[in-house]
């Protein structure tokens, strides 16, 4: 179930060099989603979790987030063991996986080259997340999955970034009672390297399950 904020267009030309990075991967994957990535899960939900951006050869490949690449891996099933998604995740937008009390979204919903998008394309999207925000009725909980996340959901919200710094397993107050949960973002860079094992991402879930009940 994907409803809600209404997202960028297709063809959103908003950044020059994104939508040339689309015009490309069109050409050369031709049965790929190829467009803007669509939020998953209901607008009624407590729980938002923002990640960077697409994967070339997994959102942008499948169009749902986190899906058909390895950060999907490790993120759909820490969802189901948690309460947050019942189903099987099979790596594909019709699996049948749903989001329990869930919805995911992107920081920056076009996939950009090299996996970096720059300031002012995540400056560019930043009004996409912020209607997403404003058009979750129950929103009681974000978990901003690195650092590119974490700023642009308190930009989004107004919020001053330095009194709210970035820490894996951050769990900050923000202004209204709603909470910003920090954790480094699940990609598989990061789990090669060890800076994020399975446990500390269940750490993470464990604190935000036992915030939200």
């Amino acid at each position: 179930m994907t409803d809600g904020a209404a997202g960028p267009a297709p063809d959103c030309a908003l950044c020059p060099r994104l939508a040339a990075f689309r015009a490309a991967n069109r050409r050369a994957y031709p049965d790929f989603h190829n467009a803007p990535v669509a939020s998953f899960g209901g607008s009624g939900a407590r729980l938002l979790i923002v990640g960077l951006a697409p994967g070339l050869k997994g959102a942008n490949r499948t169009g749902r987030p986190f899906t058909g690449d390895y950060a999907g891996d490790l993120l759909y099933p820490m969802l189901i063991r948690f309460g947050f998604a019942r189903g099987d995740y099979g790596r594909a937008a019709d699996d049948g996986l749903v989001l329990v009390d869930c919805r995911i979204t992107n920081a920056v919903r076009c996939v950009p080259p090299g996996n970096k998008p720059v300031g002012a394309e995540i400056g560019a999207c930043r009004r996409f997340l912020a209607a997403e925000m404003a058009a979750m009725p129950n929103l009681a909980a974000v978990l901003a999955l690195g650092t590119v996340a974490h700023g642009s959901v308190l930009s989004a919200l107004g919020c001053r970034k330095a009194r709210y710094p970035f820490a894996h397993g951050a769990v900050h107050e923000l202004p209204g009672g709603r909470l910003l949960a920090d954790s480094y973002h699940c990609s598989r860079y990061n789990t090669n390297t060890g800076r994020l094992t399975e446990a500390m991402f269940a750490d993470v879930f464990t604190a935000l399950r036992r915030r939200l009940g």
